[in-house]
């Protein structure tokens, strides 16, 4: 029997249109406890509306919806990341799941690993490879052209690289995929012209360096790689994933990410 223990949850019903103000902004309702439906574990997991709900009162797309150790409450994978529901529908958790038994396993970012790794399928012609000569691992890194430590990484490739890291990378730009006013962002603009570039690993040096580099546009996956990254919790630049779909947030030096890949 799994024992669990919500971190930083946000419990409210899902029948509030306005449950969100943004994509990334959460707000809560606080309930009264005499208004408060009292939970039942009879309910039976109905899928079709969950699903309902989800885009009804939260403009959400449901990827998938399963049962969880809890008793009442199913897992929820959406576009916008993975939440928790009951199964009626009548309430929503956002927050991290973990179980309690011999060792505390963080429930949530094992589901989350799982729909990385099915992700990075969808895009494993659409990224950007600096190869290992040697290769003994391959990391999939969301990028931005400029940040301060996404340019850090990629000046030490060849040190990765000697260490038998590949890199993959994809897209994430910082600054969204449009304005405020509906243009495309010029975070966007310039990641799509690396994306364009015949030789989109050299542009993409280029473009980290400084270099300016020309305007491209083509079709290109940089909308739904940020999508993608959104959806799995990436928030910000460099977000490193493993092959096991565990995902480390922030610059790892080559030294540091060699060692954390060997105990995978």
């Amino acid at each position: 029997m799994y024992k669990t223990l919500f971190f930083s949850a946000v419990l409210t019903t899902l029948t509030l249109p306005l449950f969100f103000q943004s994509a990334n902004a959460a707000t809560s309702v606080n309930v009264p406890a005499a208004l408060a439906k009292p939970a039942t574990n009879d309910t039976a997991l109905n899928v079709e509306i969950l699903k309902e709900k989800f885009s009804q009162s939260l403009g959400m797309k449901v990827d998938k919806i399963e049962a969880t150790p809890i008793a009442g409450i199913a897992l929820v994978v959406t576009d916008q990341g993975v939440f928790y529901a009951s199964y009626d529908g009548d309430f929503l958790i956002h927050g991290k799941v973990y179980s309690l038994g011999d060792k505390v396993i963080n429930l949530t970012e094992n589901s989350l690993a799982e729909v990385r790794l099915k992700g990075l399928e969808t895009f494993k012609d659409d990224t950007i490879v600096y190869k290992a000569k040697n290769e003994k691992y391959v990391v999939t890194v969301f990028t931005d052209i400029t940040c301060g430590y996404c340019r850090k990484m990629h000046e030490q490739m060849d040190d990765y690289n000697a260490r038998g890291i590949t890199f993959r990378y994809l897209a994430y730009p910082r600054s969204g995929i449009k304005d405020q006013i509906g243009n495309y962002s010029q975070g966007f603009k310039d990641l799509r012209s690396v994306w364009c570039n015949e030789d989109n690993a050299l542009a993409l040096t280029k473009a980290k360096s400084g270099s300016g580099i020309a305007n491209r546009i083509c079709e290109s996956p940089i909308e739904a790689q940020f999508n993608f990254g959104r959806k799995v919790g990436v928030s910000g630049t460099p977000a490193i994933i493993l092959s096991n779909g565990t995902m480390i947030p922030g610059y790892q030096p080559p030294e540091q990410l060699e060692k954390l890949l060997k105990t995978i």
